[in-house]
């Protein structure tokens, strides 16, 4: 059974059950900085979790693109991925326990409208019960009696504590009790095992998660349970790569048919090849392709950062590979040739894709002269010729066998030389490296990252004051005044605004002229000139498209949304967007408009920051 399938038999099942299929959300969350992208798939629908209803209705079933870094260094290994697809039904206040369990086993085991997965090869697992809430013996009791009716013996459930069952999105939302179901990868465990057994098999990766069924029904508050939901709801998740690897008898994710091509284009092509390698160089260019088709533009902050961080693993890895130069450009259409027909966006963006991944290929031809740089210090530091860089006081060793970590890290976030390359250069020259301190300086810095992403209003605001808000204000009117000199639609690829300052990002293939910029000033201004009304309507989503108002592509938006227009009426407004606000009341309120700098930050993405005075 091909993934096509699966993921499809998957949602007909639900949609069999009442179930409406809903599409996936983008990667970018939509007006969430707690998080940077979507790492689960009851993210976008935590609203609807927490009692908003949703217009489908209570039942619901979807395959959500998410990303999950957490684990980045796992990648490479059987299960670890960085992007992934989620597939999952829910019940918002509608069904619960049984009806989840019940329908979760039948879809694992059914030769006719499931999987058919041999039962006798499943183990699940049941929360055991803390001061925040009790045993779920329910979810045990059902599994039971599924168990005695399907002639399933041995030992099969298990009672594990909260950092195994139990799941939240976060400290702070919709959060419970879940149930997890393992397959036996070995076909030899289909007998039952004792808990160690179980414990030991999970740890030797002899048998893998499948599925997990979250039954939520509490509240949580900075990581505490506070209370309960207005409803009870049902959140299940089931990673399609896994499960995929399941079904069809592999061993690893990466022998699927998801991988399969692309493993062999990296392997054909390699003078020296390294397995572990070769799968991360698949999984970080699969997942920086999703990444560019939602949006996200390298950089050394936030979203742009992690995107950054897997293109260079990608080009260190090939660089230890000896594939030759450009090859991503042969395996990028692989990827894209496997997930068009469930994602055709991909191939709508592939010449942004290949624009993005070569202009970071050229910036990173610049830290592989840094490598060579460290090398040569390493090799004079090994003579005890020198003890730190020029222009740095962090010493290059710690000590006489060890180089310090800092040190790769800080040649890292100043330079960008790849860490996995100055780690390979050091072990080569004999050294130890602390790496530990190395993941360190990386936590801070990712930690650094998530704060400023918290620390931002909707729409890339950095605070509500008054003068962030005419800025923001100021950039609706750029927008639509580069749409008029430029004459084509204005993608947004990102803003930035604050009390001093702001920063548009946007998909343009050239930089600007001096003229079109001095144009794009003239009307501006003309506008705040005329102070021109700053309005806000709320619309049914479908209503606000039909205005013609500006949104980001992929963003998914509630059933209703917020248009900002600047003008007398929505229709013969100059500027209508969806938006999140704040904005001032009229245009006259803004000053003099003034575009200070015009830039490229990746290929085909162009940057302006301007200001008010």
């Amino acid at each position: 059974m091909q993934s096509d399938e699966i993921r499809s038999r998957f949602l007909k099942f639900f949609e069999n059950r009442g179930h409406k299929i809903i599409p996936s959300a983008s990667l970018v969350p939509e007006n969430d900085p707690s998080v940077l992208f979507n790492t689960a798939g009851m993210q976008p629908l935590v609203p609807y979790l927490l009692g908003q209803k949703h217009p489908m209705g209570a039942r619901l079933a979807d395959s959500q693109k998410c990303v999950r870094t957490v684990d980045i260094d796992e990648v490479g290994d059987n299960t670890h991925l960085t992007f992934f697809e989620m597939l999952g039904n829910w019940s918002l206040g509608d069904y619960w326990k049984k009806e989840s369990i019940n329908w979760s086993f039948e879809l694992l085991t059914s030769k006719t409208e499931g999987f058919g997965l041999d039962a006798q090869r499943l183990y699940v697992t049941c929360f055991e019960g803390d001061e925040n809430a009790p045993r779920d013996l329910e979810s045990a009791e059902i599994w039971g009696e599924i168990f005695k009716k399907n002639n399933i013996t041995g030992e099969r459930i298990y009672f594990l504590p909260k950092e195994k069952n139990w799941w939240s999105a976060g400290d702070n939302g919709p959060c419970g009790p879940d149930t997890e179901m393992f397959y036996d990868l070995t076909g030899k465990l289909n007998k039952g095992m004792t808990l160690d057994e179980y414990l030991k098999a999970d740890d030797e990766q002899k048998i893998v998660e499948i599925w997990n069924n979250v039954f939520m029904e509490y509240l949580s508050e900075n990581g505490k349970v506070t209370g309960k939901l207005q409803t009870q709801n049902v959140d299940t998740g089931s990673g399609l790569e896994r499960l995929v690897a399941v079904i069809q008898g592999k061993s690893n994710v990466f022998e699927t048919d998801l991988f399969n091509e692309a493993m062999d284009f990296v392997k054909s092509k390699s003078v020296n090849y390294d397995l572990r390698s070769a799968r991360i160089i698949c999984d970080h260019l699969r997942t920086a392709v999703f990444m560019i088709t939602d949006g996200v533009v390298p950089s050394n902050t936030g979203r742009g950062y992690i995107l950054r961080r897997l293109l260079r693993r990608v080009f260190t890895k090939a660089s230890i590979d000896e594939l030759p130069n450009d090859f991503w450009i042969e395996l990028i259409p692989v990827f894209i040739k496997i997930y068009k027909k469930n994602y055709p966006e991909i191939e709508e963006k592939y010449d942004n894709i290949v624009l993005v991944v070569k202009e970071e290929t050229r910036l990173f031809k610049k830290p592989l002269n840094g490598i060579e740089i460290y090398r040569s210090d390493l090799e004079a530091a090994k003579l005890g010729v020198i003890k730190k860089r020029k222009d740095g006081t962090i010493p290059i060793l710690k000590d006489k066998d060890t180089v310090s970590g800092l040190f790769i890290y800080r040649g890292f976030e100043t330079y960008g030389n790849p860490i996995d390359l100055s780690i390979n250069v050091a072990k080569e020259l004999g050294f130890k490296v602390d790496e530990d301190e190395i993941n360190k300086a990386l936590k801070e810095h990712q930690t650094l990252s998530r704060t400023a992403s918290a620390g931002m209003f909707k729409g890339g605001l950095a605070d509500g004051g008054e003068e962030t808000k005419k800025l923001h204000t100021a950039t609706h009117l750029l927008r639509q005044a580069l749409e008029d000199v430029l004459g084509e639609k204005i993608v947004q690829k990102g803003s930035n605004i604050t009390a001093e300052r702001l920063r548009f990002d946007f998909a343009f293939f050239r930089k600007m002229t001096d003229e079109e910029k001095k144009k794009v000033e003239e009307i501006v201004n003309e506008k705040i000139k005329l102070e021109l009304p700053v309005q806000k309507v709320v619309m049914k989503k479908e209503d606000a498209e039909k205005t013609g108002a500006a949104h980001i592509f992929g963003d998914k938006y509630g059933d209703e949304v917020n248009v900002y227009y600047i003008g007398e009426t929505l229709e013969n407004a100059y500027s209508k967007e969806f938006c999140g606000g704040p904005h001032v009341k009229n245009t006259g309120e803004l000053g003099i408009f003034k575009i200070q700098k015009e830039e490229a930050v990746a290929q085909g993405i162009r940057r302006i920051k301007a200001t008010l005075s």
